[in-house]
């Protein structure tokens, strides 16, 4: 077995290349997005520079944590060349550390890494990124946010039976709607009446339209300056039904996915980013091996411009599956936890392989 003490260097010093290469990854992108907020702004007179860099920070997080697989690939490779370009490799080997030896406390590492990133890291980005949402709203007058191509779909149940609404609009966190359309049944699924709003505002218990007009079977259709919806949705409810899944903290999503399925939507997004967080130690293993696969050569026997271009193409396609999955398993062509983790499981036994093939022949 390998030592304690090579254990503890090997750990530590993959730690930090690990870090350091994610904090500038961060900065990079505090950096793009700071420019960018700063031409969105133009000449906002609430746009000041403190402000517009706290926005920017506030936005980091999320979009770096999409980048956490690259730090710890490129991360990985780093350490290893470093090692071999010192000789400490070379060292290790003639002592007889195996590669399995050699590559325990790295993987250690980030599967410490992946599950601090999925407990706390991601909770916490969301949180930034809702703040950073509402700022925004604010900021730039934007007085609400679209809820996607598709707009804002809701199924609720009453008192007076269900209904289905949809609106193109959402503001103050759900609490308001533009363009509203309610289709109505009653308590058997007879469908009743078609109501169509300007806006609909959520009250405690109902909604109140404004500017309606309600469509009735057999009758003819008739204008009301505000009507009255029952409900029993919560404004949390309203608000976390329109949020993407990628902006949803971990802890929430799967209480979240369940309410929606309650309420007969699809919650498959929901589901799939559960199974990727979940399969995200992982993924950031395979992110080593195949690191390894590529890096663990002699620096002195010359080739490192191919090894790492061999390297950083690896990391590519398997980005390129993972997403390509993921797009399966949100279509429903996949079940949700074979899209979350058939590309890390792949990734794993793809760099097995290589250095089997490498050290084992």
């Amino acid at each position: 077995m390998i030592g304690g003490t090579l254990a503890r260097y090997l750990s530590i010093r993959f730690a930090r290349t690990i870090l350091a290469t994610f904090a500038g990854v961060f900065t990079l992108i505090f950096t793009v997005d700071l420019v960018e907020t700063l031409r969105r702004s133009g000449d906002t007179p609430a746009a000041t520079g403190p402000l517009l860099a706290w926005l920017s920070f506030l936005h980091t997080p999320t979009v770096a944590e999409q980048a956490l697989p690259f730090a710890v690939l490129f991360g990985a490779m780093i350490s290893f060349l470093g090692l071999s370009r010192k000789l400490e490799l070379v060292v290790a080997r003639a002592a007889g550390v195996s590669v399995w030896q050699f590559l325990a406390p790295p993987l250690a590492v980030v599967v410490v890494i992946g599950i601090v990133s999925v407990a706390l890291y991601n909770p916490v980005s969301a949180a930034m990124k809702q703040r950073a949402d509402a700022i925004e709203a604010k900021l730039f007058g934007s007085g609400g946010q679209s809820s996607g191509a598709a707009g804002l779909w809701l199924r609720q149940k009453s008192v007076d039976g269900q209904a289905i609404i949809h609106a193109d609009g959402v503001a103050d966190s759900g609490a308001t709607l533009s363009k509203v359309t309610v289709f109505a049944f009653d308590k058997d699924g007879t469908f009743t009446e078609r109501i169509d709003a300007a806006s609909a505002a959520l009250h405690d218990g109902f909604w109140r339209l404004e500017q309606a007009e309600v469509v009735t079977p057999g009758l003819e259709t008739q204008s009301a300056a505000t009507y009255l919806l029952a409900t029993t949705l919560t404004l949390g409810e309203v608000s976390q039904s329109y949020m993407a899944p990628e902006t949803v903290p971990f802890w929430s999503l799967s209480p979240l996915a369940e309410q929606i399925e309650r309420a007969g939507l699809d919650a498959t997004g929901y589901r799939l980013r559960y199974q990727v967080l979940i399969a995200r130690p992982l993924m950031l293993m395979a992110m080593v091996l195949v690191a390894a696969s590529f890096s663990l050569r002699f620096f002195r026997m010359g080739g490192v411009g191919f090894m790492v271009s061999g390297g950083v193409t690896a990391g590519f396609v398997l980005y390129v599956a993972t997403k390509l999955v993921s797009d399966l398993g949100g279509a429903g062509f996949v079940s949700t936890p074979v899209a979350g983790w058939s590309p890390a499981v792949v990734g794993c036994l793809f760099g097995v392989l290589v250095l089997l093939h490498q050290e084992d022949g």
